[in-house]
Formats: C-alpha cells, structure tokens, sequence
C-alpha cells in the first residue's frame, strides 16, 4: 500500500470510521485491530468479510453481544510460564477470563444453523476444569482462598487460632489496671507483630519488646512478654502460608503452561470474533447494510456519508463504471460536491474493510486495488507550493499509480490558475487517466468540462441541487445534467444592485449566456419531468394496489363459489341418501300394513317405490349438473295463526303463532322461534289421511336416521377455549336435531380452562337440562355428562 494511497484514505477520513469501529471493540487488541483495519483488494476476500460482518449483526439482534469484555493479552504471560515461571493472582485470573470468555462464546455460538462465523465458535477449546482450579483456588488479585489446598487451610486454620490466643492475652492485659499505662486501649500491629501502644514515660512499667515509637516520641509499641511466643508461631506460620501459596501459584502457572497452546489459540480467535462484532456493531449503528461486490461498476441507492448525522444526511443514488466511466460533479459551492466525492471514495473504502455501508441493501461496490484522491486546499507556505502547485503534484503521483483498477477522485480540478489553460488541463488529465482504465469523479465550476462531459461518450454529467429562492443547497444529486454556479441569482438575493449584475452579464460572451440558458432550461425541463414522474409513480402504484385488490377479490369469490358448489353438492349426496333410507323405511311400514290391512292396495304400494327410486336416482345424476333455477312455487293465500307454513328458503315447516301488525309472522319450527315475512312463506294446505300417515312414517324414519348418525360425545382435548366453546354449540345443535337425551363432553383435566369455559356455556345454554362431571369409570373430572331437553 503506497504512501499516495494511505494519504488519501485519511483525506476520505476512513480513519474516523475505523475510530468508531474501535469503540464497539470489546478487547484492547480488537481495538488496536480495528484502527489497523485496511481495504483489502481481492473480492473473495471483500465477500468473505461482508458476510461474517452480516453473520455478526443478525446474532446481535437476535441474541445480544457474546460478552468478550474480559479478554486481555496472555501471550507473554503464558511465554513465562512456560520457562518455568510462577505467575501471580492477577495473571492466572486473566487466563482464567480467557477460557472463561472462550465457554462462554462457545456457548452463545452453539448452534445448529451454520453460518459464515460457526468455524470460530466450533474451534474453540474451552477447559473448565482449569478454569474452575483458577477461580475456586483466587478469590481477589492479592487473596488465596482457604479452599486452595488442604495444606493452605489447615494453616490458616492455626493462624486464626493463635491471633484469638495473642488478642486474648493483650485484652485481659488492656481490661487490666496495667491500662492506665496505655496511650489508648486498642491492640495494634508493627512488623506483623501484635503490640499495644504504651506512653514514653510507662515504657518500663510493662516489659516486653519495643518494635515502634511515634513521631512525636510519647508512644512506645510494646510487644508484651506474654505474647512473644504466640508472636512467634504466628510468624512461623505466616512463612508457611507463604511457601504454600508460593507452591499453589506455581502448580495453578504449570497447568497452565501445559494448555499454553490452546489458550493462545482461544485468545487469537476471541480477539478475531471482537473484530467482526465490532463490525456488526457498527452497522447497527450506522443503520448499515452489505452490499453486492464487483469487480466492474459502482452502484450506490440511497448513499449517505456514514459521518454524517442520518437523521439529517440526504441519500443519493450514485453510479460510476457502468454507462460511463467519468462522472464530472458541478454546482455552487457548498453545494455537496465534495461531500459526494468522499461518500463515494469511502463507501468503497468500508465495503473493501469487510464494513457495512450506509446505503440500500441493492447498492454494488467495486473492487479496486487503490482509491487515489486530490481533494481540499494542501497549499503550504513552508515548501512554497500554491494551491494550483499542491494539487499538480498530487495529480502527478495519482497519474503515476492508475491503472484499470484505480478509483480517481479528483475535487475541484483545474482550479488555481488561468480559467482557459485550467479548463484544457483538467480535461487532459481525464483524459489521460481514461486513457489508463481508471474509474473517474471529478467536482468543477468550468462550463469548457460540463460540455466536455456533455460531447465525450462514457463521461457523464451530474450536478448538486441548489434552490436559489432560499439560498439553500438541497444536497440532492441529479446524474445527467450539469449544474450551474447561479452566482448571480445568488448575488441578487443576497441584495447585490442589479445594474452591477447586468454590468456583469453583459461582460459574458454570447457562447456562455447561451450555454447557461440551455443548463437553465435543462432544469426546468428536468423539474416538470420530475413532478410528472412522481405523478405516473403514483398513479401506476395506485393502479398496481386496485388491480391487487381486483385480484385478491376475484379469487376469492372463485374460492368462495367452489365452496358453495362443493357444500351444496355434498348436502345434495346426504338428502338423498337420508331420503333413500326413509322411503325404505317408509315402504317398510307401508309393508307392515299391508300385512295387517288388505284394503291398502300392494300394486300401487310397489308402483309408488319404483317412481321413488326413479326420482331419487334421477337427482342423483344431476347433482354434479349446472345448478337448475327452481321453480316458482304456486302462489297461495296469506297464512294466518293456526296455519301450517313451508320457509321458502329452508323448505323447513313451521306453524304460525301470531300475525304481527306490520304482517310479518312469529312462527314455531320444532323449538325454535323465527319471523317471517308473508312472500318468505307459502300455506301447506290440508293432507289426505293416507299422506298424513306416510308422512309419520318417514318422520319417525328420518328421526330413527339422525338418532342412529349422530354421535353421543365429543372429545376437545388439544382445543383453545374459544374453539372448545363453537365446538360444543355445534355439537348440542346436532345433539338436538338427532333427539338425543344425554351427551358426553371429553375436555380433560389439565388447567381446567377448557373444562370451566365448557360448563360455563353449559349453564346458559337452552338446550341443556342439567350436567354433572363423570363419575368413577366414566372419565371423573375429565368429562361432562349432560342431559338435554
């Protein structure tokens, strides 16, 4: 990577966005990584990065950070350990964070879903049961626990014992008359010995050893004689502490010397996982996404410069190396010119860095070997180099790098010297780096470069928005058409005397007020075009979503209709089968009172049956028919209170209770109330005594048919309440029509949520006459017997 192409990646301020890709790393090194970070230029490597990176967010959301917080470098203290060296409190709890991060983020990666990052977690080695050693056995940076070893707490168990000896002697002495030669009445500690603190003129009133004198000389510290030999055991058994937590550290730093290799390798792949949930981290924050990778065009929807506030940056869509291969940026200043240079050149920067970008999910990124910028105002004093000098030399080392995989960006080109001679030369050096292969963008001002762009197939013009009525940039980037400076519009709302603006434009050659008339045209052009497209969007979408409509409609009145179609043809199938049954039954009768009366003519009986079977097989052939209008029934007279009625729409029967004043009907159809209106119902008149009969005889059939087909329980285990509940009215209302007596409902025992919404609709329902749970035998608690009206 040359010197030129570091340069410009801090010109396009990559090194801010690798700042903050270090602030989401966890791990010091993964943060050191992370401002290391460079573009790489190989596209297997580019996707391989992006989608680790996109591995990385989608386990951020749904599972949170992996929690490598705790990880620090353990390279140099597993080096020492493995020399021979014994590692202190401290040390071993940082390789115990490591193979405790290393659990853990095995741990949260376990997964049957492979993804780009699974290799990482799987290889991870975690051992838990150094892990445990470590932290069981160190309790604080400077602290073994008594747990340790055996030897460590039996000797600590001895040094409790004799400091109660010790303090015990010091106390009766402290509670004794002795006490009025104590400065104060505490016991106190010098040169890990237990003294009290006596006054200088008592010194000799209570012998022992002298370990300490105040400052000011009016305290002695006094070891009493009759604690100096507790004293000494309780040294003595300080040394063995000492020796046996010397013995503990170094046995704790050869084991962990023994997993040297798979501790460091749990290390490297901690710190790499930190790299890429820092990246993932970062492209939540920046409200990223991966982009498609080429090694041909560039093609950005929706960009903004990940360095701006989002919430204030306007998106623009940016393309380069497909149609054309030069993009020529013109417009006022502060217009974004310069700011949609850097978007381009560090997007690419970022994806090439394995980084999200802050653009659409269907942008595309190039591959490039290098992105090669001249942009701001390097002029310096010290090496006598003006404005146009520092950008000459940048654009020379730039031409001297290009090739066919190098991005250009080149901001203000020609700018600092004679308008005429900066015009050719700016066209020149495009021309030349075309000529090399390498991608161009390019900001200018010079009319000479907009027709250049304008007149030159694969060089494109764009310009930057300005709106001249609030003197405002709008920050939007239009591809091809030019911009113009609008340096007089501008003057002349910012109060400039118009016959200075006329002075000036009259000093322009008739070519240039041309030229700016036709870019004034362009975009006024390019606005109607603009507010007639918007217009077509909205119409066409509003024409996409009606004909949707249209559709969604149409099939459903298509599904709806082969229901119908289908439900008719399946209760046609049951009418007749129920309608066979009962006239065989019927004819059965018919049988048995022929038998029993000769009056009833046997001919006629067999006569009747062969035109039933005739009709029925006849229906039967023409349910899968065209459905037929049925006729017209013949019309009759206004029924009145008394009267037998046919619904018309049911071809249920129903007596009539009353004649509303408004004519409508209250009717009674078996146990249910209906009303009707007069044209809804038509009179069954008078019956023969014959036809009576016969119908008794199928009603009693047609009973016999729906009490044997109906079931006796129904079982609801596995339902919802709601779903229990529909389940059960349905029930009961076959239950009814079938003139069952008593049912069983199955709901289980379970919570009892099922059971206690079934027994509440039970209590309300008007079919039910009472109901009790089951008893011994039959499901107890489980089920409800219920008996029906």
């Amino acid at each position: 990577m040359t010197d030129l192409f570091e340069k410009s990646m801090i010109t396009l301020e990559l090194p801010r966005v690798l700042e903050q890709l270090s602030a989401c790393a966890a791990t010091q090194e993964g943060k050191e990584k992370a401002l290391q970070l460079r573009p790489m230029t190989d596209l297997d490597d580019v996707q391989r990065a992006q989608e680790e990176t996109s591995a990385a967010v989608k386990m951020l959301v749904l599972r949170g950070s992996p929690g490598l917080s705790g990880v620090k470098p353990v390279g140099a203290i597993l080096h020492r350990a493995d020399m021979g060296g014994s590692l202190n409190t401290r040390e071993l709890l940082e390789v115990a964070a490591v193979l405790r991060c290393a659990r853990t983020a095995k741990e949260y990666g376990d997964s049957e879903e492979k993804t780009p990052i699974s290799h990482l977690f799987h290889a991870l080695t975690p051992n838990r049961f150094l892990e445990d050693t470590i932290t069981n056995s160190i309790v604080g940076e400077d602290e073994l626990a008594d747990s340790a070893s055996s030897e460590l707490a039996s000797i600590r168990r001895h040094m409790r014992a004799t400091e109660a000896k010790v303090r015990d002697i010091l106390q009766k002495l402290i509670s004794s008359n002795q006490s009025k030669y104590l400065q104060e009445s505490i016991i106190t500690i010098r040169s890990d010995r237990y003294v009290v603190p006596v006054k200088s003129e008592h010194k000799n009133a209570i012998p022992g050893l002298v370990h300490d004198v105040s400052a000011s000389g009016s305290t002695f510290f006094i070891e009493p004689m009759g604690v100096v030999k507790a004293n000494n055991e309780l040294r003595e058994l300080l040394a063995k502490e000492k020796k046996e937590i010397e013995r503990i550290l170094a046995e704790l730093s050869a084991q962990c010397a023994a997993h040297k290799e798979d501790i460091l390798e749990d290390y490297q792949l901690l710190v790499w996982l930190d790299g890429i949930f820092a990246r993932g981290q970062l492209s939540l924050k920046i409200e990223g996404s991966q982009p498609k990778l080429s090694d041909k065009y560039l093609r950005l929807r929706k960009a903004r410069h990940p360095l701006l506030d989002k919430k204030k940056a306007v998106p623009n869509d940016l393309e380069l190396g497909d149609t054309f291969d030069t993009l020529m940026i013109t417009g006022p200043n502060t217009g974004g010119k310069t700011v949609t240079l850097k978007t381009i050149g560090l997007i690419t920067l970022m994806a090439q860095c394995g980084l999200h970008i802050p653009a659409g999910a269907d942008s595309t990124v190039r591959i490039f070997d290098r992105v090669l910028s001249d942009i701001g105002d390097e002029q310096s004093i010290a090496q006598s180099l003006s404005t146009f000098s520092s950008h000459m030399t940048n654009i020379v080392g730039i031409l001297e790098e290009a090739d066919d995989r190098t991005l250009i960006l080149l901001d203000e080109l020609g700018a600092g010297t004679d308008p005429v001679e900066g015009a050719a030369l700016a066209a020149a050096i495009i021309e030349s780096a075309r000529g090399m292969g390498a991608a161009v963008a390019a900001t200018t001002h010079y009319a000479e470069l907009k027709v250049y762009a304008m007149t030159t197939p694969g060089v494109e013009n764009a310009s930057c928005e300005f709106n001249v009525e609030t003197l405002a940039p709008t920050y939007r980037l239009i591809l091809g058409i030019p911009g113009k400076s609008n340096a007089f519009a501008i003057s002349r709302r910012l109060g400039l005397p118009e016959y200075i603006i006329e002075k000036a434009a009259a000093r322009l050659d008739a070519e240039n007020v041309r030229f700016e008339d036709v870019l004034t045209r362009l975009d006024q052009q390019r606005q109607e075009m603009e507010a007639e497209r918007a217009e077509a969007k909205r119409l066409k979408l509003e024409m996409e979503q009606s004909a949707s409509k249209a559709r969604e409609y149409r099939e459903k009145l298509e599904a709806e209709r082969a229901k119908v179609v289908e439900k008719a043809q399946a209760e046609a199938r049951a009418i007749i089968e129920e309608a066979r049954a009962a006239s065989d039954l019927a004819l059965a009768e018919l049988k048995e009172i022929k038998k029993r009366q000769d009056k009833l003519d046997w001919q006629q009986v067999n006569d009747s049956r062969a035109e039933a079977r005739r009709l029925l097989n006849e229906a039967e052939r023409n349910i899968g028919g065209p459905a037929q209008e049925p006729e017209a029934p013949p019309p009759t007279r206004d029924a009145a209170v008394g009267d037998t009625v046919e619904l018309l729409k049911m071809g249920t029967k129903a007596t009539v209770l009353s004649v509303n004043k408004d004519g409508t009907l209250q009717l009674q159809a078996g146990i249910l109330k209906i009303s009707a209106k007069q044209s809804e119902v038509r009179v069954v008149e008078g019956e023969t005594e014959t036809q009576k009969a016969t119908r008794k005889i199928i009603a009693r059939a047609e009973r016999t048919i729906r009490t044997a087909a109906v079931p006796s329980e129904i079982d609801l285990r596995g339902m919802m309440t709601d779903e229990a509940v529909m389940a059960v009215e349905r029930f009961l209302d076959t239950a009814m029509m079938g003139k069952l007596e008593t049912v069983t409902i199955i709901h289980g025992k379970g919570t009892g949520a099922v059971r206690n919404a079934v027994r509440s609709y039970l209590k309300r329902s008007r079919y039910v006459k009472a109901f009790r749970p089951g008893r011994y035998g039959e499901g107890e608690d489980g089920v409800t017997v219920v008996t029906l009206k």
